[in-house]
Formats: C-alpha cells, structure tokens, sequence
C-alpha cells in the first residue's frame, strides 16, 4: 500500500497497519461501551469523541508542528531544501508535501498529515546544518517513505485512540468523584467501585495500546529506512546519518530530550540519549528499533545493491 509509483508497498507493514488499527477500533469501542455500561450518558461519550477525532484528523499536523515549534517555509526561503525534496518526489513520483523547518537543539525529522495531499515533512535546524547533502537526502527519503506507505496516518489515528481513551476515562473520574446537585451523596455512595473498574479499563487499554503502538512503529521505521535507502540507493548515506543523529542525542540537555520525547513515534530518531545507563529500560519501550538494527538492515540492503560496506561501525 503506497501513494508513490516509485516506492514499493510493504506487505508486512500494510498487514500490521491493518490488524493494529482493527484492534484500536474494537478496543476503543469496548471502552465507550464500558463507560456508557458504568452510567456515563453516551451522548457526551459520543460528542466528546467525536470532536476529538475530528481536531486530530484536521488539524494533526498543525498539532504535531506547533510541538515542534515548526513553521512552513517557501521554496524562497529555504530553496536547497525544497530541492532536496523536489528530486525525491519526482523520482518517487509521489504528491510533494509541506515544507517546514524547527529550531534545535537537536538533529530531527518527522512527517504527518491525514494523507498524502495534506502532509508536512518538518526538518530540524541543526539537521539542515551538520548533516552531508547525501546524509540529509537519505532522511528525507526516509520521511517521504512514511508519508507513501500511510504508516502516518495510522500512526496518527492509533495515537489518538489511545489520547481518546485516556480522556474519557478522565472524564468519567471526575464526573463520578464531582457528582452535582442532590444526587451527590447517591454517587459517594457508588462511587468506589465505578472508579475501580474505571481505573482498571484505563491500565488495560493504556497497556494494549502501549504495545501495539510500539510494535506498529518499530517496523515502520525499518520499512522506510528500507524504501528511503532505494529510493536513493545511498544506504550508506542513510546509514551516516543515523549515527551522526543518534549520537547528537548524547550532547543534548536531559529536559530536551523530554520536552521532545512526545514526538518520537513520528520523528526520524527517537529523543533519547543512547550512552545513558539510565535509558535501558526507555530502550526497551522505545518507538523505535535500536540503532544496531537499523544499521544492520541497512548493511543488508547495501550487500543487496551490490555495494562495498565502509567497513565497521563506530556506535
């Protein structure tokens, strides 16, 4: 499943884009049939949801770019990046999608948008500065990858079924601990035990959506390092890249790397400093495949093309 002509669809992606956004669904509906059940009215579960999904389908990437702190730039105001991505989106033969650049500190990229005519490809600042012009196509493509596969929009809805969840759970919390009028004491009465099962659906869709959130954005990752190295046919490019970003992430400020970490599932690199000690159990629940894997399957596509490997990596 791809919307570009150039950049092949992948199976095991397309396939696990299916099943997780099934399971989301029918997850996210046992939760509005559980509150509904406990006696929130479903009229303002339904409303509620609805104008969540509504704001996240519009407006997700202005969310993800405000995040960010992005803003769109012309093909006059940044015109080797626009083209950069104007090369790949004709050899990709796919829609070319908004521009846009964001301040450090850290080297970054991400893509979103609800499809492929209304994406956005933010690239970072210091990655526009330190990257090799060979490195920074290998990114690109790699995000152009995203956008052709729709992974983006999975993403994007499997997220917020999850922000969804959350919410009403919240909802419901405080509309059962607040109860008004003179029903107020009946409620107390109540009240444990409907915050109880409450509590517990909340851990249980938190936990599922969790893990297949990760398990989806794991693989995503590695089929657009994939496609975005024969895209280019520079794995190795994409490969230096990789390194000199996940490496960047070791110089920057621990509460960076938080303030950033909201946005991993979408970005090129997760915001996280790998020689941490501390951050092995953050590897573990990472958005991301480890950075040796990546560069291993890059190696694979390299032998693949018939290209000489540079030789070991320095991690």
């Amino acid at each position: 499943m791809s919307t570009a002509r150039n950049i092949k669809g992948d199976r095991g992606l397309t396939v696990r884009m299916f099943t997780t956004g099934l399971l989301l669904v029918l997850l996210y509906g046992a939760v509005v049939g559980i509150l509904i059940a406990v006696g929130i009215s479903y009229v303002v579960v339904l409303v509620i949801a609805a104008a969540l999904l509504f704001c996240q389908y519009w407006f997700s990437d202005k969310i993800a770019l405000f995040g960010m702190g992005g803003h769109i730039v012309t093909p006059q105001q940044a015109p080797e990046l626009h083209g950069v991505i104007d090369r790949l989106c004709a050899l990709a033969d796919m829609d070319k999608p908004r521009v846009a650049i964001a301040p450090g500190p850290m080297m970054n990229a991400f893509a979103t948008g609800r499809n492929s005519k209304n994406s956005v490809l933010c690239v970072t600042e210091p990655m526009l500065k330190r990257l090799e012009p060979a490195e920074l196509e290998g990114v690109l493509a790699h995000e152009l990858s995203h956008v052709a596969h729709k992974d983006v929009q999975v993403m994007t809805y499997a997220s917020l079924l999850a922000i969804v969840a959350g919410l009403l759970v919240r909802f419901a919390f405080y509309s059962e601990l607040f109860g008004g009028g003179g029903r107020r004491d009946s409620n107390n009465q109540n009240a444990f035990p409907v915050i109880l099962a409450i509590m517990v659906v909340s851990a249980v869709v938190y936990a599922i959506s969790f893990l297949l959130i990760r398990v989806l954005s794991r693989y995503r990752e590695l089929a657009a390092d994939r496609s975005g190295a024969l895209l280019t046919g520079q794995p190795s490019a994409l490969a230096s890249a990789l390194q000199k970003v996940s490496g960047d992430m070791s110089r920057i400020p621990t509460e960076d790397l938080r303030a950033a970490a909201p946005l991993n599932a979408l970005a090129f690199a997760p915001a996280l400093n790998l020689r941490d000690p501390r951050a092995s159990l953050a590897k573990l629940f990472s958005t991301h495949p480890t950075l040796e894997r990546r560069l291993e399957e890059l190696e694979k596509i390299q032998a693949q093309l018939g290209q000489v490997s540079p030789g070991p990596r320095a991690l």
